[in-house]
């Protein structure tokens, strides 16, 4: 996982750059040097696009041996942190800037932990164009050192759109690096990041990172809504051909389906992953000396699974690494979310974790029995990702196969799912002081279907381990909703107890199933 959790320091740097990308709208783009007046960027002659292309590519790939792609000059690579600060794109190259179009395409330059340049082309009325590196069409500081064209290229590209305002174009979108993307909503920062695959995730071999090594981009109109991109996926264990139409607001959704051809059978496979962070919260918070109340991207796992049930897992960050298997059959979605949206929450002026996305994954068509699964990866800081979240079938992906598999992911505050419980929006835990056990808390949204008594609600609460005593639900008047609250009566030497419970009325459930599991420190 060391490569999956490295990649935060050098992404939030990228985030703070103005990197970006563009072209001229002329059939034949003109050099910058020639005239002042002229940006864009240079393009290759044009060739016939469908994407029928990208599934041919995928599966002629899968057929032959994998060839990874050649990494960029060596002066380029040696570039440390603050050096790759040094370069950004000049925006006034931006692709489509200027002309009939919904959004601008940004690029990103390969260096630093970027090493595997990708193609990316532009497609426009059934053609496509590829884009050319330069490194002119990059700004430096002056600090930069020398380096040439040769031996680079490009890492990624971002999508900008009118997300505030008509006429004023800011990024919502990043493709890059391995198969990694991101989004944001309107008002958002970004935070959990997607992959259009997880390979060994967590496993003994060493974790496997599939690459998006090329890419088409199709110009929207600018009275289109949607931005659609194509991706050819590959790795030593699989190829693939991805299509994303991506619809940006006050949430962005991004339609996803996909094909994956299989080079050898594969039985640790992870559809639909994110990747986020959670260091503390109240939870753990005594392991931190640190000024916040809380830093994390997302704090939870939702999941409604195929009987419609919701249930909640609050995240941790253990002292070992933690996997979790939620077996389903037909599962309806799931997905990392970032319940806690105040200020307060945190105290952080600078990162505002409380506008970071939730991200839930809601499958297209059948995708049949199997399981999410979660990954908690002990960490000291907040630049390691150390929380994965993915969707793995019950049988391997067979070699020589085809699998194609469709789903929405939303990037958004709250999952848009139609569940009538009452949430989960707090858990806390402690030694008690004066009496054996632990105690635990859970606080739940006030919702209709909770009452306003009490006593007229049953709390259900088990253990895999251990006793469960003084289950109680009280009113919280800090939030309006109800508090459970139980002691877990665990012997000494047991290291790990899996927890659950939910709030019942007259026999019918009114909450989220709340979920956990608890680890001796």
């Amino acid at each position: 996982m060391k490569n999956d959790l490295s990649r935060r320091e050098v992404l939030t740097a990228l985030g703070a750059l103005g990197l970006g990308a563009a072209m001229s709208g002329t059939a034949h783009a003109v050099e910058a040097e020639e005239t002042a007046e002229i940006y864009g960027m240079d393009l290759s002659e044009a060739r016939p696009f469908s994407p029928d292309l990208v599934m041919e590519k995928a599966r002629a790939l899968s057929k032959s041996p994998y060839r990874p792609i050649p990494r960029i000059s060596e002066e380029w690579s040696a570039l440390n942190y603050d050096q790759f600060r040094g370069i950004w794109f000049d925006t006034r190259h931006s692709l489509w800037r200027g002309e009939d179009s919904a959004a601008q395409i940004e690029f990103f330059p390969t260096g630093s932990t970027y090493v595997e340049p990708v193609v990316i082309n532009a497609v426009a009325d059934g053609q496509m164009r590829e884009v050319q590196f330069h490194l002119r069409n990059f700004d430096t500081t002056d600090q930069f050192p020398k380096l040439s064209d040769e031996g680079n290229g490009f890492s990624g590209f971002r999508v900008l759109g009118e997300v505030e305002r008509e006429g004023q174009f800011q990024e919502y979108a990043v493709f890059q690096g391995a198969s990694y993307f991101r989004a944001i909503a309107r008002g958002q920062a970004y935070g959990i990041s997607a992959r259009g695959l997880a390979l060994n995730t967590g496993s003994s071999q060493g974790e496997e990172f599939p690459i998006f090594r090329e890419f088409w981009v199709e110009k929207p109109t600018r009275q289109g809504e949607t931005v659609t991109v194509h991706a050819l996926l590959d790795s030593p264990s699989v190829s693939g051909a991805y299509r994303f139409v991506i619809d940006q607001g006050n949430q962005t959704v991004m339609d996803i389906e996909f094909t994956l051809f299989p080079r050898k059978t594969i039985d640790q496979v992870g559809i639909a992953p994110g990747t986020s962070m959670f260091l503390f919260d109240q939870t753990n918070r005594a392991r931190f000396d640190d000024f916040r109340d809380a830093v994390h991207d997302s704090d939870g796992l939702l999941m409604m699974n195929g009987n419609g049930e919701l249930l909640w897992r609050p995240l941790n960050n253990p002292v070992g690494l933690g996997v979790s298997y939620f077996s389903d059959n037909g599962t309806r979605g799931f997905g990392l979310m970032q319940r806690s949206r105040g200020l307060d929450d945190f105290g952080d002026l600078h990162a505002h974790y409380e506008r970071r996305p939730s991200l839930w994954v809601e499958p297209r068509g059948e995708w049949g029995p199997g399981h999410v699964i979660l990954f908690e990866i002990p960490a000291d800081k907040e630049i390691y990702d150390n929380i994965v979240a993915f969707w793995r079938p019950e049988q391997p992906l067979e070699a020589g196969q085809e699998y194609s598999y469709a789903y929405r992911l939303h990037w958004c505050d709250d999952a848009p799912i139609e569940g009538d419980v009452a949430r989960v929006i707090d858990t806390r835990t402690g030694k008690r002081i004066f009496q054996e056990g632990r105690l635990f808390t859970v606080d739940f949204a006030p919702h209709p279907g909770l009452g306003v008594d009490p006593a007229a609600l049953t709390p259900r609460v088990w253990t895999n381990r251990g006793e469960i005593t003084g289950a109680i639900v009280q009113m919280n008047p800090a939030t309006g909703g109800m508090r459970l609250a139980f002691t877990l009566m665990a012997p000494e030497d047991v290291k790990q107890v899996e927890l659950r419970a939910e709030l019942l009325r007259e026999d019918a459930r009114v909450s989220e199933i709340w979920l956990n599991r608890w680890m001796a420190s």
